[in-house]
């Protein structure tokens, strides 16, 4: 087939090296302008096998930090520390926490290496019914096509979304209109263990610190009305949130900003569908669900894996419509699961479970500690996000443990 990528990120690279790899012929539409800070700098440990599938984990581990997992400070002076250890071991028990975008260059550089082809064009579209088509001056641009219209037309636009503002797709919302701000420091404390990540509730929404390289990303998540509140300027309300905030101001030492800092808005946004005649979105172009437990990469870079399955197993436009629904499923699960930690239901089932251990001390309780934390690890991890059997162990937790009354929401995020 011919197939033309519109954008180089994470998720259009993986398409386009992975279907390159079969055999297609495949153009990656990409300027390559791109800001030197970006957010999805922490990756999910279902990252890997993809990493391993491109043949490029030693080169990630090379630019990275690794990275063994989380800690959650959802207030009272508690911490939850997930390590990803208690995976199975089937699984791969870390990450790793990435420079981008030197990491999106060398996505793109495999995909290169597996006979992609780049044009350092941006690609003009327009909609002939369901389908999508290069513009007349797009398609010169490839010779080799000779004027003919691509098979496959594959949106790696991320949030220019361009598909579902060609074809006017409406999309579903989740609940948060949150707004970040971000950038990189030094001067904060070292984690521990190294490399891992930290996420702390603030007064009014939460912050996350990624270990990099001689260097800490540091973020802030609230509502724009709260973070009005902090300053006119990006970095004015970045800063302050840090000096207002006693977990972040006792961390932080001769804090020193080294980037510019970037703001990122607008969570929670599923397309209605991410596919159509001839064409399939990925990544941030089909949804992006919400940066807390970073399932942004996985789910960009998963979805380009899911279309390349699809396309194998079934006549091209069932493999379409297969994979729309697959990855609609996929971003709905991750929504799911990002609810439990913002209105504190997870941290409140671990209390709930260490005070009927206490209670029943002379029961051998521990096997049930043991399987929800390697239930709640695979589900965190992108493993099973989206298993049936997951998501129906943590619902009826939730609900056996805690009912369905509301709760005191000590640890939800506002």
């Amino acid at each position: 087939m011919k197939i033309a990528v519109i954008g180089g990120g994470p998720s259009g690279s993986v398409a386009a090296a992975l279907l390159a790899e079969r055999g297609h012929s495949v153009f990656i539409f990409d300027q390559g302008r791109r800001p030197n800070t970006l957010a999805g700098e922490s990756l999910v440990p279902g990252v890997i096998p993809i990493l391993r599938k491109l043949d490029i984990e030693e080169r990630v581990a090379a630019i990275s930090v690794f990275k063994p997992g989380v800690s959650f400070y959802p207030g009272g002076g508690k911490e939850f520390a997930f390590s990803f250890t208690s995976l199975p071991r089937k699984n791969p028990q870390y990450a790793y926490n990435v420079p981008r975008p030197a990491f999106d260059n060398l996505l793109q550089s495999r995909a290169l290496e597996l006979g992609a082809i780049k044009v350092n064009i941006k690609a003009e579209l327009h909609s002939s019914g369901d389908r999508l088509l290069l513009s007349p001056d797009t398609l010169k641009s490839v010779n080799a096509w000779q004027g003919v219209q691509p098979d496959l037309i594959v949106d790696a636009s991320g949030r220019r979304r361009m598909s579902s503002k060609l074809l006017d797709i409406q999309s579903e919302t989740g609940p948060r209109r949150d707004v970040a701000f971000f950038a990189h420091f030094q001067g904060f404390f070292p984690e521990t263990p190294s490399g891992q990540v930290r996420i702390n509730r603030l007064s009014n929404g939460w912050s996350w610190r990624i270990p990099l390289r001689d260097k800490m990303s540091v973020g802030v998540v609230m509502s724009q009305k709260d973070a009005a509140e902090l300053g006119t300027s990006s970095a004015e309300r970045l800063e302050e949130a840090i000096r207002r905030d006693p977990i972040l101001r006792k961390e932080s030492k001769d804090l020193q900003r080294v980037s510019e800092v970037r703001t990122y808005g607008n969570y929670q946004l599923i397309a209605h569908r991410g596919s159509g005649k001839n064409w399939a979105a990925v990544g941030d172009a089909f949804g992006f669900v919400d940066p807390m437990l970073s399932p942004g990469m996985m789910i960009a870079m998963d979805s380009a894996l899911l279309l390349c399955k699809e396309l194998e197993r079934f006549p091209i436009q069932n493999a379409l419509e297969s994979y729309s629904q697959r990855v609609t499923h996929e971003l709905r699960s991750w929504m799911d699961l990002i609810s439990y930690f913002y209105n504190g239901r997870i941290f409140e089932l671990h209390d709930a479970g260490k005070a009927f251990q206490n209670q029943y001390h002379y029961l051998p309780l521990e096997f049930m500690e043991s399987f929800m934390s390697r239930n709640m690890a695979g589900m965190a991890s992108g493993f099973t996000t989206s298993s049936p059997f997951s998501r129906g162990v943590l619902k009826n937790m939730d609900r056996w443990v805690l009912g369905e009354s509301a709760t005191d929401q000590k640890y939800a995020i506002i």
